[in-house]
C-alpha cells in the first residue's frame, strides 16, 4: 500500500506540474524584451504579449473551426518544444539586402476530445512575434476547410488605431473593388466602425498609449490558403483574423480556405516597439517564408517612366511611346511601361518594332495586361491572356521572343483562395518565360518578394494615379505620403508611380488637378517609397522644365537599398528615412503638417564631407547646396508644409 500511496504521489505531482506547464508557457525573444505567454482556459487557447513587461496585446484567443473539427476548444497539451532559428539570407527587393534573422521557436502540441490534433508556432524575434498553426492528418480525412480562424488580437484601452477598410465586392468603377486603395483614418479610437463595414485591409497600425506600438500582417500567403483580413474592431479593443467576402472573385469561389492535411496556415505577424522604429525597419515578412521555385534567370530591376499616368489613353500610341523610350534612354533608366489598350491601339507587330527601337537605346518593355476572366467589367485590353493557363503560355512565349522584360497585371477579384491561386500561376508561368511581374488593382503581397524571386511589386494603395482623378488625392498627397514608410509600404513593395514634376497634372502641364507639394517633395518619394521597380511620373517636358539638379537626382537615384534606417517621423504627419545603396545615402523627409518643421536628425552613418542637402526656398523652390554635418554628426533639416528635403552622402565606413 505504502508504494502504490507514493506512486500516486508521484503521478499527482506530475499531473499538477503538467497542468501548470498548460497553463503557463511562454517564449521570449532573443534579447528577451519581447514575451509572449500561452495559457489554456477551461480548454480554450489564448496568449499575451508583453513588452519591457507591459503588456502590448492582452488575453486574446488561437484556434481554427472547420466542418466536423472543433481546434478551439476541448483542448488538451501533449507536449511542447523550444527550439533557435538562427538564418541568414540575401534578398535585394526589400529594404535590406541581407538580413539575418534569430528567434526563438516555441512549439505546442494540442489534442481535442475526439483525438483531433492542432500544433501552434510561435517564433519570436527581437521587436517581432509570428504564429501559425499547422494541422496533422488524424484517421482517413485528408483536408479540412476551415470555417473560422479565431485568431485574436486585444488590446488595451489606451489603443488608437491607422486602419484603411476593407471595401466590400463588386462596387467602385466598373466593379472593380476591392482595389485596396482605400483610405486611412489616423488615431482613431477603436471599435468605430469601417467605411464599409466589413473589416480592415492588413497591414494594420495600432498606436499603445505611451507604451509604444503594435503593427498586425501576415505572410506566407499563396494558394494554400485565402488572403485574409482584420475584423471589425469592438470598442473594448478585440478584432479577429476574418476571411475574404463571399462576393468577392464575383461570387466564384469559396471565402472558406481548404487545406490538404498535414498542412500550415500562413504566418500572422505582430512587430512590436517601444517606438516606430522596429515597426518601420522590420523584415519579419521575409524572414518567416522561403523562395517557391528557382530564377529562371538574373532578374535585374531598376527604373522606368510611362506616358499613361499624365498622358493617359491617349498616348498609348507608337509615336508617343517613341518619346517615352526617349526619355527613359536620356535618363538612363532600365524600362518603359506601355499601358493599357496597347493591344488594339499600337497593335503586336508594332510593339515588336518598339521592342528593337527600345533595345537599341537601351531601354526594355513591360506590358499592361488585364487579369480579368469574370471577375469584374473593367474593359482595358490585353483581356483573357492572363485568366487561363494556354493563352497565358502563349502569351508569355511571344513576349519572350520579343524581348519584353515584364508585365503590370491589372485588376484582380479578392482574396480567395482562387484568386490567391491565379497570381501564383501568373508568377510562375511568367518565371518560365523570364518575366517580373508587378499586380496593380490587387491585394497586399505577403512575403512574395522572397517567395517569388520574378515578383517585383503591387499597388495595394492609393497610388499615384489618383493625383490625376481627383483634387482630393493632390490636397492630401502629403498626409498619405507620410503614412506609408509606416503601414503599407513597411511590410511590402509597393507599386506607387512616385515623384510627378507636372504642377498640373495633364498633358500640357497647363490644366488638370493640380499639385500642391514641391518639387523636393516628390524627389524624396523616391526613395521614402520602397520598390524595387519605380514607374516614375516623369514626363518629356520636365527635362527643359526642370532645374538640372531635379534632373540630375533622378538620373542617380537607384531602387534597390542595402540597408533601410527609421531616423524620425510620425504617421500622417512627417517622417524622415534613411537608405543605403552601396555606399551612399539617401537620406529623405517630408512634412505632411501645416506648418513649417524644424527638426535636427543624427547621422552617424555618413561621412560628414561631400554632402548634397536638396531643399525647399521660401518660396518653395527647390534648391541644391553642399553641407556639412556639426561636430555631433548631425544636422538641422528644415521642410515647408507639404516640402521635402533629401541629404546625399557616403557611408562614414568608406
Amino acid at each position: 500500500m505504502s508504494m502504490i500511496r507514493n506512486i500516486l504521489s508521484v503521478f499527482l505531482v506530475f499531473c499538477c506540474f503538467f497542468c501548470a506547464i498548460a497553463q503557463d508557457i511562454s517564449v521570449s525573444s532573443p534579447d528577451e524584451k519581447l514575451v509572449v505567454k500561452l495559457s489554456l482556459d477551461q480548454g480554450k487557447l489564448y496568449y499575451n504579449i508583453f513588452l519591457h513587461g507591459k503588456e502590448m496585446l492582452e488575453k486574446s484567443p488561437l484556434g481554427l473551426r472547420g466542418g466536423q473539427v472543433d481546434l478551439s476548444s476541448n483542448l488538451k497539451l501533449t507536449d511542447k518544444s523550444i527550439s533557435v532559428i538562427v538564418e541568414t539570407y540575401s534578398e535585394q527587393k526589400i529594404k535590406r539586402s541581407t538580413v539575418r534573422y534569430l528567434a526563438n521557436e516555441l512549439v505546442c502540441k494540442f489534442e481535442n476530445g475526439n483525438k483531433n490534433r492542432l500544433e501552434v508556432i510561435f517564433r519570436v524575434s527581437n521587436n517581432n512575434v509570428a504564429f501559425r498553426y499547422h494541422i496533422p492528418q488524424t484517421g482517413e480525412t485528408a483536408n479540412l476547410i476551415v470555417d473560422e480562424e479565431l485568431s485574436g488580437y486585444k488590446f488595451p484601452p489606451v489603443t488608437t488605431t491607422f486602419l484603411t477598410p476593407q471595401a466590400t465586392p463588386m462596387i467602385g468603377w466598373m466593379k472593380t473593388k476591392p482595389s485596396y486603395e482605400e483610405e486611412y483614418t489616423p488615431d482613431q479610437a477603436m471599435g468605430i466602425p469601417s467605411r464599409y463595414r466589413v473589416g480592415y485591409t492588413f497591414p494594420a497600425l495600432f498606436h499603445v498609449g505611451d507604451m509604444g506600438w503594435v503593427l498586425l500582417s501576415e505572410t506566407g500567403v499563396n494558394s494554400l490558403y485565402c488572403g485574409s483580413k482584420l475584423s471589425e474592431g469592438t470598442k473594448d479593443g478585440f478584432y479577429k483574423i476574418a476571411f475574404p467576402e463571399s462576393g468577392e472573385n464575383n461570387g466564384i469561389g469559396s471565402a472558406r480556405p481548404a487545406i490538404a492535411l498535414p498542412g500550415y496556415t500562413p504566418w500572422r505577424t505582430l512587430t512590436v516597439g517601444a517606438d516606430l522604429k522596429p515597426i518601420v525597419e522590420t523584415t519579419i515578412p521575409f524572414d518567416l517564408v522561403k523562395p517557391e521555385y528557382k530564377p529562371s534567370r538574373n532578374y535585374s530591376f531598376g527604373r522606368s517612366t510611362w506616358s499613361w499616368l499624365l498622358w493617359q489613353d491617349e498616348s498609348i500610341n507608337f509615336e508617343d511611346q517613341k518619346k517615352f523610350i526617349d526619355l527613359s534612354s536620356a535618363l538612363g533608366y532600365e524600362f518603359v511601361l506601355v499601358d493599357n489598350w496597347w493591344d488594339t491601339k499600337i497593335g503586336r507587330e508594332k510593339i515588336e518594332q518598339l521592342a528593337a527601337y527600345g533595345k537599341n537605346k537601351g531601354v526594355s518593355l513591360c506590358l499592361w495586361y488585364n487579369s480579368n476572366g469574370f471577375w469584374s467589367d473593367a474593359p482595358q485590353g490585353p483581356k483573357n491572356k492572363m485568366n487561363t493557363s494556354a493563352p497565358r503560355k502563349e502569351e508569355m512565349a511571344w513576349m519572350q521572343r520579343t524581348g519584353i522584360k515584364g508585365i503590370k497585371v491589372d485588376f484582380f477579384g479578392g482574396d480567395k483562395q482562387e484568386t490567391l491561386k491565379l497570381y501564383e500561376d501568373i508568377l510562375s508561368d511568367a518565371n518560365d518565360y523570364g518575366l517580373a511581374v508587378i499586380f496593380h488593382g490587387c491585394t497586399l503581397p505577403r512575403g512574395w518578394e522572397r517567395m517569388y524571386p520574378n515578383f517585383a511589386s503591387s499597388e495595394a494603395v492609393l497610388a499615384s494615379e489618383n493625383l490625376i482623378f481627383t483634387q482630393h488625392a493632390n490636397d492630401t498627397e502629403a498626409f498619405n505620403a507620410s503614412l506609408h514608410p509606416f503601414i503599407r509600404n513597411t511590410v511590402a513593395s509597393m507599386d506607387f508611380g512616385p515623384v510627378l514634376l507636372n504642377k498640373r497634372h495633364n498633358r500640357d502641364n497647363n490644366g488638370g488637378t493640380v499639385r500642391k507639394t514641391t518639387e523636393t517633395f516628390q524627389l524624396a518619394t523616391s526613395v521614402l517609397f520602397q520598390s524595387p521597380v519605380q514607374n516614375f511620373g516623369i514626363t518629356p517636358n520636365n527635362l527643359a522644365e526642370m532645374p538640372a539638379h531635379v534632373i540630375d537626382f533622378m538620373k542617380q537615384v537607384p531602387t534597390t537599398w542595402d540597408e533601410t534606417v527609421f531616423l524620425d517621423g510620425y504617421p500622417g504627419k512627417y517622417c524622415v528615412l534613411a537608405r543605403r545603396h552601396g555606399n551612399t545615402w539617401y537620406i529623405a523627409g517630408i512634412n505632411a503638417e501645416e506648418k513649417e518643421k524644424t527638426i535636427s536628425v543624427s547621422l552617424p552613418m555618413l561621412s560628414g564631407k561631400d554632402l548634397l542637402l536638396y531643399s525647399d526656398t521660401k518660396s518653395r523652390e527647390p534648391r541644391r547646396e553642399s553641407v556639412r554635418l556639426n561636430n555631433n554628426k548631425s544636422i538641422k533639416l528644415t521642410m515647408m508644409p507639404g516640402g521635402g528635403n533629401i541629404i546625399v552622402g557616403r557611408d562614414a565606413g568608406t
